[in-house]
């Protein structure tokens, strides 16, 4: 988006480049369930005209889109669903409206895993999203739609949510930075829940500094959602600001998250070297039990989703694709007991983790996957059973983090041997996002690597 904040190109430019990008991409990808392009072009010149005037706002005339899963006042929002296209909003969701106010374009609707339940891109309904680096694998979800869109430049940057690694999956999958805030950071009111005590709202962006700017735009408390931190939103300048020298950035002694991909990890290990480079000092920490962490989480996104779904799913159940009937129907032979357990243990375990991971360190790289990029065949499981194994091969690593509420920002660390991404997770104490996203933006700065993108189509 610099070209744009230095007025090196108008709103009316970047807008219709981009729409244009979508016009090429669209049938490889399937990023978008629907555009408005007579309201992007009435948009842009409006904010070309602001421009003129001498008013500024940080995201005047930016042609962005969001996952299909925030209300708009007199607008439809499908949650990528047969069920939910039928509702109306009666509010912006409160993302969408301090995006609005920050001067951004909405170029259209983007496509998500069905009812944000699935770490694939999978959906029944609209069609599944396709990665703009090789269309036979998938993109992660359930921020598909958003991966998509970003990584083929069809649009800036875009919303997504994460209950167990949907924002970090698409953005790791498709070669961007992708930040999951702290639990409480960025408001979900107007946001369709999956788990009402995991879910997070955030950017993905083909650089950090532009995660940084969204940030900075969305965060902050919200009357409509009492769950927001009241802590000070800084200008996205700050959070990408920290000095590198001299900060700890901790690596986990063992495999935590098991055998990870050979390429995966040298280029994990050449991260941190580049990071030793930069002054950062590498340490070695050891960590906790990841299996009961990520069990933990499983049981409340299970149950909260059993819980908001059920009725639905008693009266229409033909309406859910077998993906997300069968991991929905799990909730509801999750002991009550189980669910009070994990919730009541957060606090102590979150304690516990941090005490592990933060005494000596400012931040972790840690893997995001263990292994190579799917593709779609391999992923499009038919059977209830095969569905769970391969949700938790693939979200192993992201989940256990929205347990314990804390940040994490994808970081693309380049291609794989054959053309698809490769990325790690840097994740922080709560509420040092600035801490993520200036180690992320120190990294792309010294590897020349941010806005890579795939050839066209």
């Amino acid at each position: 988006m610099d070209d744009l904040n230095h007025g090196r190109i108008s709103s009316l430019e970047a807008t219709q480049g981009r729409l244009e990008t979508i016009r090429s991409w669209q049938p490889v990808i399937n990023a978008f369930v629907s555009t408005d392009e007579d309201q992007a072009i009435q948009s842009a010149n409006a904010a070309d005209e602001t421009r003129f005037r001498g008013e500024k706002s940080p995201l005047l005339g930016a042609p962005l889109a969001h996952k299909d899963m925030f209300m708009r006042k007199d607008g439809y929002s499908s949650g990528g669903s047969a069920i939910l296209g039928e509702l109306q909003g009666n509010d912006d969701a409160t993302v969408i409206s301090r995006l609005n106010s920050a001067g951004a374009i909405e170029v259209g609707r983007l496509n998500m895993s069905e009812f944000a339940a699935g770490p694939t891109g999978h959906n029944a309904h609209f069609g599944h999203a396709r990665n703009p680096w090789n269309s036979d694998h998938i993109t992660g979800g359930s921020s598909s739609g958003s991966g998509a869109a970003v990584a083929s430049g069809c649009v800036y940057a875009a919303l997504g949510s994460d209950t167990g690694g949907s924002i970090r999956l698409p953005a790791i999958m498709c070669g961007l930075y992708g930040l999951k805030p702290t639990y409480g950071r960025v408001s979900r009111f107007g946001a369709m829940p999956r788990a009402w005590s995991l879910d997070c709202v955030g950017p993905l962006a083909r650089s950090a500094a532009d995660a940084a700017l969204i940030l900075s735009v969305i965060a902050g408390h919200d009357t409509k959602d009492p769950t927001t931190s009241q802590r000070r939103v800084s200008t996205w300048q700050h959070y990408i600001s920290k000095p590198i020298k001299g900060l700890k950035l901790a690596k986990a002694r063992g495999l935590p998250f098991g055998k990870i991909d050979p390429e995966t990890s040298e280029a994990h290990e050449l991260a941190l070297r580049e990071f030793a480079s930069m002054g950062a000092e590498i340490i070695e920490v050891d960590l906790p039990d990841f299996a009961d962490l990520y069990s933990a989480a499983d049981a409340i996104s299970k149950t909260e989703a059993a819980a908001l779904h059920g009725k639905w799913m008693r009266e229409r159940p033909d309406d859910f694709s077998v993906h997300v009937y069968s991991r929905t129907e799990a909730g509801f032979v999750v002991p009550a007991h189980v669910y009070l357990a994990s919730q009541a243990a957060r606090a102590n375990v979150l304690r516990d983790f941090c005490s592990r991971a933060f005494t000596q360190a400012d931040a972790l790289l840690i893997p995001s996957i263990t292994t190579p990029v799917p593709t779609i065949d391999e992923t499009d499981e038919g059977n209830p059973g095969a569905i769970q194994t391969m949700v938790a091969s693939i979200t192993k690593a992201t989940r256990p983090f929205n347990y314990l509420g804390l940040p994490g920002l994808a970081l693309p660390l380049g291609l794989s041997s054959v053309g698809l991404p490769l990325s790690c997770q840097l994740i922080g104490r709560p509420f040092s996002e600035r801490t993520l996203l200036s180690l992320g933006h120190a990294y792309g700065e010294m590897r020349g690597e941010d806005g890579l993108a795939p050839p066209a189509p």
